[in-house]
């Protein structure tokens, strides 16, 4: 080739065109693929190892709420005859008898939970014993404001009590307990605000 005659000029599109083709990547690069494989596998543990945990923390609540409802019915036995106010003793008669129910209804559902009544791990029964309780109902009695005291225990034991099964119901798949659990806290939630409120009008 002369170098005297005019070289040809090429377009940069026509260089493109002619150049040789980089291999094309896949949509992810196998570092990437590996990594979101890994990424996968650890928020399925996650996932899994939460409800597993879930579903022992609901056993456990409901082997305390099993407890506390028991130890309630022995405390509210214990105050009947101690209880002066008529309005009390009343309202103590109708709260036995709801407790005695709900005891006796509470063993199916649980059972599918896995919690056998008869079978509660005894440091959750010790727990939730009510011994703290009986220890000051007894100092109210001797000190004449067993009524007063009595009332605001209780008022304060059943809320904790409904808080527990609002807890459980959110928590658990068994949908026998959570019929139970959604019946038994709206037979509950009256007989707690009258003993809250005969605390304050006695307080």
């Amino acid at each position: 080739m002369d170098p005297s005659q005019p070289q040809p000029t090429y377009s940069i599109d026509y260089l493109n065109q002619i150049a040789p083709q980089a291999p094309k990547r896949g949509f992810l690069s196998r570092k990437q693929t590996i990594i979101a494989a890994v990424l996968g596998g650890v928020i399925l543990i996650v996932i899994i190892l939460a409800i597993v945990l879930n579903a022992g923390s609901t056993t456990k609540q409901s082997q305390q709420l099993a407890a506390r409802l028991a130890s309630t019915e022995t405390i509210v036995s214990d105050a009947t005859g101690k209880i002066k106010s008529s309005q009390l003793r009343a309202l103590n008669s109708n709260l036995k008898i709801y407790l005695t129910n709900t005891n006796r209804d509470i063993a199916a559902p649980l059972l599918k939970e896995g919690v056998t009544i008869g079978k509660i791990d005894k440091a959750v029964t010790t727990k939730e014993a009510g011994t703290d309780i009986t220890d000051r109902l007894e100092d109210a009695r001797l000190n004449a404001v067993y009524d007063r005291t009595y009332a605001r225990e209780m008022a304060y034991r059943l809320e904790t009590t409904m808080s527990l099964m609002r807890t459980i119901f959110q928590s658990t798949r068994n949908k026998d307990l959570k019929t139970f659990l959604d019946s038994a806290y709206t037979n509950l939630e009256p007989t707690q605000k009258a003993f809250a409120d005969f605390n304050a009008a006695n307080g």
